[in-house]
């Protein structure tokens, strides 16, 4: 369960009131938009942690107890709140109850982070590992496979399973500016995913990252294959092989998703600088 599905199961319960990032200024521990729930027995989210979340948790429980308060107060993050950072916040306050679950899309729309398209070929032991890792991130993710029955049941929250014979078929229909990580169960497959990639990449260029899992040796065999089929430097520097941020040495699944999941985090970084 998400934070957003704990939110609305709550409010059909008891009321909560809702802090949210509504601006910042300066260094600050959340970026705007971040939130907390905040009930009288517990709390979903967190708007960063520290003495300014402590004090936006009282002045929260405080509005459900029914004081009143402005529904937009601004914390100065310095020595009055025993916080270094030095930036300002800005928390808006609102009060939600059972009509707000009546209207949960508009609650999940209004509060859900946008979310990035992730295709994830491969349902090997790595694929597992990283639709996991990926599940909580700002990512939508499509996992694809050839093969029947190699998807859990469930898969992880949010997460879509897609089958494709030939595996390579469904990169033509990925959503713009989806971010592609290819691992699956054969070489031969990997090098036609790739190869489709790049083919789409030449003809509409937008596929922000394109990540094959290997070794240097296997990009090198793949480089050398690739430009058979008439794909030219230039292209084939697209392509990320190693993927996962370097310095991380393990090989186990768990380890190679947490370095890739990292990789993509910093891709959107690149990508926001960038913009």
């Amino acid at each position: 369960m998400t934070d957003l599905d704990a939110l609305v199961a709550g409010v059909v319960r008891a009321p909560a009131c809702l802090v949210r990032v509504d601006a910042t200024q300066g260094s600050v521990p959340r970026e705007a938009g971040a939130w907390m729930a905040v009930f009288a027995e517990y709390i979903i989210g967190t708007i960063g942690g520290g003495h300014l979340e402590h004090q936006a948790i009282a002045e929260a429980r405080r509005r459900l107890a029914g004081e009143p308060g402005e529904p937009r107060l601004r914390y100065p993050l310095g020595p009055a709140l025993g916080q270094c950072c030095g930036g300002v916040v800005h928390l808006a306050y609102e009060r939600l109850g059972v009509a707000d679950a009546a209207a949960a899309g508009a609650l999940r729309a209004r509060l859900a982070p946008p979310l990035h398209p992730v295709a994830l070929f491969g349902g090997g032991h790595v694929g597992h590992a990283l639709a996991q890792a990926l599940a909580p991130l700002p990512f939508a993710l499509t996992w694809i496979d050839s093969r029947d029955g190699i998807f859990p049941a469930p898969p992880p929250a949010g997460v879509v399973c897609e089958h494709s014979e030939p595996v390579q078929q469904a990169v033509p229909a990925l959503v713009p500016g989806t971010r592609v990580l290819i691992m699956s169960f054969s070489h031969a497959e990997d090098l036609d995913v790739v190869a489709a990639c790049l083919r789409r990449q030449r003809e509409r260029g937008d596929l922000p990252f394109i990540g094959l899992i290997g070794s240097k040796t296997k990009w090198a065999t793949f480089s050398h294959r690739l430009a058979e089929r008439g794909f030219t430097p230039a292209e084939l520097a697209g392509v990320t092989c190693p993927i996962g941020v370097p310095g991380i040495t393990g090989k186990e699944p768990a380890v190679i998703a947490v370095a890739v999941a990292a990789q993509l985090l910093q891709s959107l970084e690149t990508a926001g600088a960038q913009s």
